[in-house]
């Protein structure tokens, strides 16, 4: 018996380790939901800003959350002690560093500049500065590319998205995109079609929240209104046929995060995840880890609850390659990245 259990867990660490290398991008990661227990308590020290928990066991038994909000709370609780460029660079190399375990080649970064700015009083250069500092490093240690999307936070008064804008038009050339982000229901996309015909006169590329709490209405909003060219999370598209098999027929990506789903409980198992059907129905899927300090694991942890679900290796690898081809990277990159993703398939017999 024990040696039957040994050459399962055997077999089940090799199916792990070899997903961690499987190359692809993430497209759907919040900068800030990846402040581990352990640098936050380092930063807050740092700062001297106080905490309401004393030691990491007191801070790890908030993360559980009965739905969004509840995971909000915290996320906001614990942004306040990212102070400084310093602070935004080292949360940055300390995302790499575990991104670059888990194979990713290439990310695109959501990161909250309002938050910063109008709540916690942190200077937008300053939040920008340390993030590209961190991305400079981290290509060169780790070799991970990546670029930044600006995200606006639909929660907050509107007026400070334009704010937001109002800063970041000097250095648009630093941002790669604009999305949508936090508190969904009661948000609709509709409230910031003019700060996305903004956005798109920077040159930037589009993409927003829609349709993982909220219903598949804002998904619609998202491409008609916003014309997001990709859309985040997006699982209640399963509601409505007709937008289904628009976003089959134009090719729209889905960044989809399983992990969190399950810990904001818009599922209740991996198992019952809508994902499978979605990659049957033909929607084009991708994986990644929205909030990983928040949600139980990075990159390729999601990948390997997918695995555990009973989704064949096959499957893993087509969406791996969406996620490159949906990316916002430059030709060079994608084919560096295709051609890595093929060796990969080749030794793995697929």
């Amino acid at each position: 018996m024990n040696d039957t259990n040994d050459t399962t867990n055997d077999d089940e660490k090799t199916a792990r380790d070899a997903l961690a290398t499987m190359p692809k991008a993430e497209l759907h990661l919040h900068i800030e939901g990846t402040l581990e227990p352990e640098l936050a308590f380092e930063l807050a020290r740092r700062n001297d800003v106080p905490l309401p928990w004393g030691t990491l066991d007191e801070l790890r038994a908030q993360y559980r959350f009965e739905n969004l909000q509840s995971f909000l709370d915290l996320y906001y609780a614990l942004m306040r002690t990212l102070r400084t460029a310093d602070d935004f660079r080292d949360l940055m190399l300390a995302y790499l560093r575990r991104a670059a375990a888990d194979g990713v080649m290439h990310a695109e970064i959501f990161f909250d500049p309002q938050v910063h700015a109008f709540t916690d009083h942190v200077a937008y250069d300053d939040v920008l500065d340390g993030l590209r500092e961190g991305l400079r490093i981290g290509e060169k240690r780790y070799g991970v590319t990546g670029a930044l999307i600006l995200s606006l936070v639909r929660d907050m008064d509107v007026a400070t998205a334009d704010r937001i804008l109002d800063m970041a038009q000097a250095r648009k050339d630093e941002i790669v995109g604009i999305g949508l982000d936090s508190a969904e229901v009661g948000y609709p996309p509709s409230m910031f079609v003019d700060q996305f015909a903004r956005a798109r006169s920077f040159g930037w590329h589009a993409v927003a929240h829609a349709g993982e709490e909220g219903p598949a209405d804002y998904i619609r909003q998202a491409l008609d209104l916003l014309h997001a060219e990709r859309i985040d999370h997006g699982i209640h598209v399963l509601d409505d046929d007709e937008l289904e098999a628009r976003l089959i027929r134009d090719r729209i990506p889905l960044t989809c995060c399983p992990l969190s789903n399950l810990r904001l409980q818009v599922v209740g198992s991996i198992d019952d995840h809508p994902l499978p059907r979605m990659v049957r129905d033909g929607l084009v899927c991708t994986i990644n880890s929205d909030d990983p300090a928040y949600f139980g694991g990075y990159a390729a942890a999601n990948y390997a609850a997918l695995a555990g679900a009973g989704m064949p290796p096959d499957t893993l690898a087509a969406l791996a390659a969406n996620s490159i081809e949906a990316s916002f990277a430059d030709d060079a990159d994608k084919e560096r990245m295709r051609a890595r993703l093929a060796d990969w398939r080749d030794a793995h017999g697929l």
